[in-house]
């Protein structure tokens, strides 16, 4: 089966929406959560502007694996004490950084990376990931970019620990 999405909201918040819709359409009736991450991560990198890495990792029980993802390879385990991924996992709250150079412990996979958005993924007070994106322009992701992310992942995030 073959999906064409587009999008043509410019307003952030309407962006966010439109990407929140055309998610819970592709994850419908899937229940590999792989596959899921694999098709939510692609669409997020097709719709959100001035992204540099666009993707998932997941939680093994230890620590956070990648997962799904757009963009340059990355680093594959993360601590939970660790970065900001780490962070958003090990407090279960989203990180939104707008200068990741300035926060305690970041890893730096991709040098070029500015700043991140990073929401955790919950589902029956199961840690399954987080979402993880990244720009490589400073103060890039706004608060409405965040409520956005965080209204997609609550939408579909039952999809994704499949």
């Amino acid at each position: 089966m073959s999906h064409a999405f587009s999008f043509s909201a410019t307003d952030p918040a309407m962006l966010w929406a439109e990407v929140a819709d055309a998610a819970a359409a592709l994850v419908a009736g899937e229940t590999d959560g792989i596959a899921n991450m694999a098709n939510v991560a692609a669409l997020i990198w097709q719709a959100i502007p001035d992204l540099n890495w666009a993707g998932f990792y997941r939680f093994d029980g230890r620590e956070l694996v990648l997962g799904p993802f757009q963009g340059k390879a990355a680093c594959i385990r993360i601590p939970l004490d660790k970065g900001v991924c780490g962070a958003a996992a090990r407090l279960r709250a989203t990180q939104r950084v707008a200068d990741v150079q300035a926060f305690a412990g970041h890893i730096a996979c991709d040098a070029a990376s500015r700043s991140e958005l990073v929401v955790p993924i919950v589902v029956a007070d199961r840690l399954i990931g987080v979402l993880d994106l990244d720009s490589p322009h400073p103060g890039r992701f706004t608060p409405e970019d965040q409520a956005g992310a965080e209204a997609l992942i609550a939408r579909v995030a039952p999809a994704l620990a499949g």
